[in-house]
């Protein structure tokens, strides 16, 4: 049978259409995905929503949508957010990897044309916030197009931030890395050290106990952070109980009161040698045990891997070998 070129042009235009509102269809699932996204990183559907730039009876809608067309509820909610229902933590685990996914896709075919270009977002413990350098500045010198925004954040806000796509990799301990969610990469081995007055008690020591550092009035950071919770432990194990004068999130804070000469700290050896020392402190290490802990990179697992994620991991392994010359 030979049909008419005028009706051969309305079934391909048909199934054209039809093709194309499936894509649609497809792009706007994802962007009901990208809402509750938003919700389970912001906790509060105002704040999601423009997080999102959509206005919040717009997310809200988009939310409800999404559980009409899967059948189930997803969110507790009130006159405000409460939680996600055991559905809804299903859901937003393959919310996370299809968007996750949908991200590289575009990312790796954006590379593709114009080369690795963006900007990468790296959450780092307060610990190694003054060695990150050598990593970002290998990166650029090899990928000059690349931007980077770096956070400081405590081991378990680094995974909840991988988690829900905030940022792009965390430095971390690689102890506490969740199996079958990231990859981690060693970067560096963390060796504490006292950092205190030279004329100080312990100050011409070649090397101290934790029993004797457990004697010491000290600036630590807050319990919140993995760091301090190392130093606790190691403080007890040798029969002395954490002394802080002085507790803060930021390791600038600590830096600027122990340079003064009148306060000490815990520190690892790694940053005390970035952060330089003045002439009246000193850098001891500390023995009996001897403690060490691996930091590292870690990054989603996801195959293929973002191009921009993946030069960072191949630029962390040049910059572990850096740091171990060093």
């Amino acid at each position: 049978m030979l049909y008419r070129p005028a009706v051969l042009r309305y079934a391909f235009e048909a199934k054209f259409a039809n093709k194309n509102a499936y894509i649609a269809g497809q792009l706007a699932v994802i962007d009901k995905l990208e809402f509750l996204l938003a919700l389970a990183r912001e906790r509060h559907f105002g704040r999601a929503a423009e997080a999102c730039g959509v206005t919040q009876p717009s997310l809200s809608a988009g939310i409800k949508q999404l559980e009409e067309s899967l059948g189930i509820l997803l969110v507790n909610r009130g006159s405000r957010f409460h939680d996600f229902t055991a559905e809804g933590e299903r859901v937003l685990d393959w919310a996370r990897r299809i968007v996750g996914d949908t991200r590289a896709m575009r990312e790796d075919v954006h590379a593709l044309k114009h080369g690795l270009t963006g900007r990468l977002c790296i959450a780092v413990i307060p610990m190694a916030l003054a060695v990150v350098e050598t990593l970002t500045t290998l990166y650029r010198e090899r990928h000059p197009e690349v931007q980077f925004t770096v956070l400081s954040a405590n081991s378990e806000e680094i995974f909840g931030l991988l988690d829900n796509l905030k940022i792009d990799a965390g430095v971390t301990y690689l102890e506490e890395a969740p199996h079958g969610r990231v990859t981690g990469i060693p970067f560096y081995r963390e060796r504490f050290c006292l950092v205190t007055a030279a004329d100080a008690p312990l100050g011409a020591r070649d090397k101290v106990t934790w029993a004797e550092v457990a004697q010491v009035p000290l600036c630590l950071l807050t319990p919140d952070t993995q760091s301090r919770r190392i130093i606790e432990t190691l403080l007890r194990a040798a029969g002395g109980e954490p002394r802080p004068d002085l507790e803060s999130n930021s390791m600038i804070v600590l830096y600027s009161h122990v340079r003064t000469g009148r306060w000490a700290t815990i520190m690892p050896a790694t940053l005390a040698a970035t952060l330089g020392l003045t002439d009246i402190l000193r850098a001891i290490p500390i023995v009996g045990p001897e403690a060490s802990h691996t930091i590292g990179l870690v990054v989603p697992v996801r195959k293929p891997m973002k191009p921009l994620t993946a030069a960072l991991v191949a630029e962390s392994k040049r910059a572990a070998q850096r740091l171990a010359d060093c």
